[in-house]
């Protein structure tokens, strides 16, 4: 997922065009509140950033993601029309991947999302967030609005699962299989058991935890 921060809505209607159609999953902001909101719901993989906002300076923005423990090592790209040095000096200083100052290609912007890309990627953690719900993979710390909750193997083995398939439903037999293993014998009802367990864990979250009858299990 790519986010596209930029109150111009021809600009921001044509570099979202040119990302879909280069196989990326696209959201365009004009604003920075929308923009913050929707980053507390899904870390996006880049962020493409306006300096000059209607409703704050992008460089305070990026120093807000850059002061963030989930946000500090997400790419961004400052897109912007001041084109001094000093302001690329700031924007580099505050943490900035690259910039590009308009008036742009598309093509060069699209090259410049790829090498971003390609450049970060290995240095990002394998981590899901969903709806203020944070599972990092490495250190298997699990987090509910900042605040960190402890789950069993099998429990965060389960959410991870849920996590990187939201929105789809997993069939039961599926989360038996990866989780439990091919050979599993156990009674289906032990996963019953751990679902309601990891609900309980997640408190007012455990409701995104929607059964599907007949099927499995979904973050919805």
């Amino acid at each position: 997922m790519i986010y596209c921060v930029e109150d111009d809505d021809d600009i921001r209607g044509l570099v979202t065009y040119a990302i879909s159609s280069s196989g990326y999953e696209v959201q365009g902001f004009s604003r920075a509140g929308s923009f913050m909101e929707a980053m507390k719901i899904r870390t996006p993989d880049l962020v493409l950033l306006d300096i000059m906002l209607p409703d704050r300076d992008g460089i305070a923005i990026l120093k807000d993601l850059r002061d963030n423990i989930y946000w500090k090592n997400t790419p961004v790209i400052m897109l912007t029309a001041k084109c001094s040095e000093m302001d690329k000096v700031k924007g580099f200083d505050m943490g900035a991947d690259d910039y590009v100052t308009k008036p742009f290609s598309v093509l060069e912007l699209i090259s410049r999302i790829k090498a971003v890309l390609k450049r970060t990627s290995s240095n990002i953690e394998k981590a899901f967030e969903y709806n203020g719900i944070r599972l990092d993979m490495d250190s298997r710390a699990v987090a509910v609005d900042s605040e960190e909750i402890t789950l069993t193997f099998k429990e965060f083995e389960l959410l991870s699962m849920l996590m990187e398939n939201h929105g789809k439903a997993v069939s039961r037999e599926t989360l038996l299989n990866k989780i439990w293993g091919y050979h599993f014998e156990g009674e289906s009802r032990t996963l019953d058991v751990h679902i309601g367990s990891l609900r309980h864990k997640l408190g007012e979250k455990g409701k995104l935890i929607e059964t599907i009858r007949n099927v499995g299990y979904r973050l919805k």
